[in-house]
């Protein structure tokens, strides 16, 4: 017969791990769907330094790493499989991976948020071959390269001196005259000799066969088109919500976040939301965790309303 647990928590970043240790501390059962991309937009960032907690900072990675081993200490059950859709019309709710079919009395969506494309079809046609959207990824194969980081926030800012640590020089290629980063970031970035900056300017085209050779720009003030020489193109133009398997059964804005309809509670009672699925404006690990035991917290209570026992295996 299928277990039917407290909580299954969708997504494994700061905001799933969160929930799912304060969920399973509280004696409620917990299954986590971690996807095949376990850890979230952290897996992707090296050094993490706004952390409290962290006073010399920590990678990404290694702090993943110990959010799931605090997560696994309190009995969590982790599972490495992503959703493929969920049956929101009565409780238990069943979600179906692409192994299994599972249960539960309530849900946490924290499938985070994904890196925004330009969409060219150049662009994805040298995906993997010189255009990436992950610096600490592949920055490694751009040693004494020249090569470009497009966007005008801090994530720009932080790929860019980033890849001083490989790259012979970054230009960071903004479209607007102003930059959205914040001034440490920006000054950090300016101050690095190895950084120089184009504003005003939209890449059109990526050009290259087998290999990234270059971009075409378009001034956005004069319409004047040119071509600049690079080797590398990193994406850093901001994000979008990983939500697309919740639309037209969970309430979400224009842009595709979820909107909570009382605290973290989303339209669907039983169903919870936490983390960047949420937060179009601070997008912090931090705020994520906190989203993460805001929505433990209320769903715990939310149950205990429902008179629901979940402390304990539940077995149909």
């Amino acid at each position: 017969m299928a277990k039917i647990y407290g909580v299954i928590i969708i997504g494994s970043g700061p905001a799933g791990y969160t929930a799912a240790i304060y969920a399973a501390r509280s004696n409620l059962s917990v299954l986590m769907l971690q996807g095949y991309s376990a850890g979230g937009q952290l897996m992707l960032t090296s050094e993490v330094e706004n952390f409290p907690g962290f006073e010399t900072g920590i990678l990404g990675p290694e702090m993943m790493e110990k959010f799931e081993s605090q997560a696994r200490r309190f009995g969590t059950e982790m599972l490495p499989e992503d959703v493929i859709s969920v049956d929101f019309s009565q409780r238990p709710f069943t979600v179906k991976t692409d192994l299994g079919e599972y249960q539960s009395r309530s849900i946490i969506i924290a499938t985070g948020a994904s890196a925004k494309w330009l969409g060219l079809p150049s662009e994805k046609q040298l995906q993997g071959r010189g255009v990436t959207a992950c610096a600490t990824c592949d920055g490694f194969f751009f040693k004494n390269r020249d090569v470009i980081v497009i966007g005008g926030g801090d994530t720009a800012m932080e790929e860019a001196t980033f890849l001083t640590r490989y790259a012979n020089h970054i230009t960071i290629v903004h479209r607007r005259d102003t930059f959205r980063a914040s001034k440490i970031m920006q000054d950090r970035a300016a101050k690095n000799p190895k950084i120089s900056f184009l504003m005003n300017s939209e890449v059109t085209e990526v050009l290259g066969d087998e290999a990234v050779t270059g971009v075409r720009l378009r001034n956005t003030k004069t319409g004047e088109e040119s071509t600049f020489d690079t080797q590398g193109v990193f994406l850093a133009i901001g994000h979008q919500p990983n939500t697309e398997l919740f639309k037209g059964v969970i309430d979400m804005d224009a842009a595709g976040y979820i909107v909570p309809s009382e605290f973290t509670m989303t339209n669907i009672p039983g169903v919870f939301a936490a983390g960047d699925v949420t937060d179009h404006r601070y997008r912090q690990a931090i705020t994520a965790a906190g989203d993460g035991c805001r929505a433990a917290i209320d769903l715990e209570r939310w149950l205990a309303e429902q008179g629901d026992d979940v402390g304990v295996e539940n077995w149909n």
